[in-house]
């Protein structure tokens, strides 16, 4: 990346915070330890660690420690639930129930488990991204056994109910996973009142190192009849066997604690920044905010630019700014977005919005500057 070029791709992932590489070096050599080593100080040291780490995650969203397993990642946690449902299923059938915008680590292996006899049905979403709840009512059948649904959307920045989806869906017996992997570290956090049995995250996300990750279990793994994906050592509660990374574990709980500390404060100023950036595009005439009424991240702009050529723009800025037109795991062709196409954007429409998405580094004079360089862009391409 050139040293002259704006980041606005947080969504994608963070840079690591310097105090969270500094506090994980010393497990790289010094404190090299096997965290399952336990016949001497140096697995004991690497132990305590990871510990320090799960109670660090577990405050930062409101859990148990031990309702943490750590994986390497949220795609990690959301297979293995998706993947470990055989003994729930084997009781009381194979039929999941989703929505049209989730992320493709559920999509994909939601349509892989249909190819192994799992019924899949996935429900439309309105023009602010938001479901229908009675239509999600009149989905569930006696053999549904769970409900996937994310809390904040990737590439929209869309505030999904999920509370009111687990309120719903408890009665019937119905197992939820929710996946958070943009909204931890981002907003406020409290998977107790949230009532899901299992979300996912990672800590890229928030400023931590990428390969490491959490599934949250609700009531610890002693309550669950998961199957695991990897069997071999019976590590993390016999959930995911496999030398834990103990210097990314580190990292995340270093990340989750600062968050503990600045997360108010940064979803104030990011919040700020974001409707300054919003605004001061706007004045462009050919901005246009998509699903503006919706509840947003504060940190994430959707937005459509309306000109001949628009579907040229992130290309043009790219050597100057870092800004994405949907999820980073799928963006490799460019295609119109799963996400916007299922909120009802035409072809043209969806390949004619950038995401943009702020974080705790972003600058003001960044913004501007962005924005300097975007208007520039357009006035080249229309004319």
């Amino acid at each position: 990346m050139k040293s002259e070029s704006i980041y606005l791709d947080y969504n994608a992932t963070t840079p690591c915070d310097q105090r969270v590489i500094d506090g994980m070096l010393p497990f790289f050599n010094t404190h090299f330890g096997n965290a399952a080593s336990h016949h001497h100080s140096f697995g004991f040291y690497a132990e305590e660690a990871v510990e320090h780490a799960r109670n660090n995650i577990a405050k930062l969203v409101g859990s148990k420690p031990g309702e943490i397993i750590f994986t390497s990642g949220a795609t990690e946690s959301i297979n293995l639930v998706l993947r470990g449902l055989q003994n729930y299923a084997s009781k009381k059938g194979k039929h999941i129930i989703t929505w049209a915008t989730e992320h493709k680590a559920v999509l994909e292996t939601l349509s892989w488990l249909e190819n192994q006899g799992y019924e899949v049905t996935v429900l439309p979403v309105d023009q602010q991204g938001q479901p229908d709840l009675e239509t999600l009512k009149v989905s569930i059948r006696r053999d549904t056994i769970l409900v996937v649904m994310m809390m904040a959307n990737n590439e929209t920045g869309v505030m999904m109910p999920v509370r009111e989806v687990v309120k719903l869906v408890h009665p019937y017996e119905i197992l939820t996973l929710c996946d958070a992997t943009q909204a931890v570290g981002k907003v406020p956090m409290d998977l107790k009142s949230l009532g899901a049995d299992f979300v996912a995250f990672s800590a890229h996300k928030f400023y931590g190192p990428k390969g490491a990750g959490a599934l949250y279990i609700a009531g610890g793994s002693n309550k669950t009849n998961l199957e695991p994906l990897l069997t071999g050592g019976g590590h993390e509660a016999n959930i995911r066997s496999g030398t834990v990374n103990v210097p990314g574990i580190v990292g995340m709980g270093l990340a989750a604690e600062i968050a503990i500390t600045s997360l108010s404060e940064d979803v104030k100023r990011i919040g700020g920044l974001r409707d300054h950036f919003v605004s001061e595009l706007i004045k462009t005439g050919v901005v246009e905010p998509n699903f503006g009424s919706s509840t947003l991240l504060p940190n994430t702009a959707n937005l459509r630019f309306n000109f001949q050529g628009s579907d040229l723009l992130l290309q043009k800025i790219s050597s100057k700014v870092a800004a994405s037109s949907g999820s980073a795991c799928s963006s490799v062709v460019q295609k119109p977005s799963h996400v916007l196409k299922a909120m009802g954007l035409t072809d043209q429409q969806a390949l004619s919005s950038i995401r943009f998405s702020l974080g705790k580094f972003t600058t003001k004079s960044e913004l501007d500057r962005a924005v300097e360089i975007i208007t520039e862009k357009i006035n080249s391409i229309k004319n």
